[in-house]
């Protein structure tokens, strides 16, 4: 008898390997490795013929995972029409992730988090060059031939604060350009005070997919040449890491005021942000920057928090190859990487959602409000 269940990942940031589809009750499978790496932990598939069916499916090499600890306390997401993703019952023990979910419907996507698209990505940088104050500057190519975009937001033609903001260095790392999607929303809100102000005030050069080229391969973590490109500051090259390349070159032509590195963190259930206190140029203004943009963004919103986090680097001894403490070190100036969670916020848990598109969208506005205050600041030279 012909299984009923059919299970694809032939599309756009699909991933998955179909071990054994024949009952809807033992479906396994496993994740490929991203391209040219050992990396792996990104899956995106659509199951089909499940409707009114339990269905279990047993990803078998979960234990090999980039991430194995991202697996406690994870609920995967689930959507029937690609807008609306939802937290489904998930489970891992003795090394295999368990998803138990009956479709209601006959077709039903599955993924790590709420996907991206490369099409939703080319749809948003058309929608933000729409807007007069946006200017779209073509940056250079990825490895496979796809466009490195930088958005330029601003109200002002004379001297102002340029403020960086990349996103999805990491491919996986999906809510960092949602975050970035909400970012423009209020950015272009021409009825919003600190956003009227700020663009006065600041040049916006930003970045929303470092890694276009990973994320339409379904990778978690490196590029099409199987880089990682947050290892690759101190050494970027037109051969293995051209997205790292062309924006620093950006970077050197204008300059860098204030900059920050959105990303994804597969095991922490918070969002926080990773300073630069251990680069050998940090000082005691970059140090004041920090704790105003914490204290700020700690005061407008409470998905953020600041007690849990990265293990601070002693001073002098940061890996210069991450964006961030790259950037803070060689420019002086406020750099962070902002992480937001793949699974809930436990300060502040939604059991439907979970972390989602929306609440990433909503934090990408809120973070206005601390750049603004720091941009206002004294130690804003």
């Amino acid at each position: 008898m012909t299984s009923r269940i059919k299970i694809s990942s032939f599309f756009d940031g699909g991933n998955i390997t179909v071990i054994d589809a024949a009952e809807p009750d033992n479906i396994r499978v496993s994740i490929p490795k991203d391209t040219e790496s050992d990396f792996y932990q990104w899956f995106y598939f659509r199951l089909q013929g499940g409707m009114g069916e339990q269905c279990s499916i047993y990803f078998e090499n979960a234990k090999g995972a980039a991430y194995p600890d991202g697996w406690e306390n994870y609920q995967a997401v689930a959507s029937y029409d690609r807008e609306h993703w939802f937290r489904v019952p998930t489970n891992y023990h003795d090394g295999v992730l368990n998803i138990e979910h009956q479709p209601e419907q006959d077709s039903v996507y599955y993924a790590y988090f709420a996907p991206y698209s490369y099409e939703r990505h080319l749809d948003m940088l058309s929608w933000a060059s729409s807007h007069e104050d946006c200017v779209t500057h073509h940056l250079g190519e990825t490895a496979e031939g796809r466009d490195i975009t930088l958005l330029e937001v601003s109200k002002t033609q004379g001297l102002a604060k340029n403020i960086w903001i990349t996103a999805r260095q990491h491919p996986g790392e999906t809510m960092a350009e949602w975050f970035v999607e909400g970012l423009l929303e209020r950015l272009f809100d021409e009825s919003h005070p600190v956003a009227r102000a700020i663009l006065k005030q600041c040049r916006f050069y930003i970045v929303p997919n470092m890694n276009p080229d990973g994320g339409v391969h379904g990778n978690l973590r490196v590029n099409s040449k199987g880089v990682n490109l947050n290892r690759e500051w101190k050494r970027s090259s037109q051969e293995n890491s051209p997205e790292v390349l062309a924006v620093q070159k950006k970077m050197a032509e204008v300059g860098v005021d204030m900059y920050l590195d959105i990303h994804g963190d597969e095991a922490l259930p918070v969002n926080f942000v990773d300073g630069c206190g251990g680069v050998p140029n940090f000082d005691s203004r970059m140090k004041a920057m920090e704790a105003l943009f914490s204290e700020t963004l700690l005061a407008v919103s409470p998905d953020f928090q600041t007690e849990k986090g990265y293990e601070q680097d002693h001073f002098g001894e940061a890996n210069l190859s991450v964006a961030a403490k790259w950037v803070g070190n060689t420019y002086r100036c406020l750099s962070l990487t902002l992480e937001m969670p793949f699974k809930d916020n436990e300060n502040l848990p939604d059991e439907e959602v979970g972390w989602s598109p929306e609440r990433s969208k909503i934090l990408g506005a809120d973070v206005l409000y601390p750049i603004y205050q720091v941009v206002n600041s004294k130690n804003m030279s």
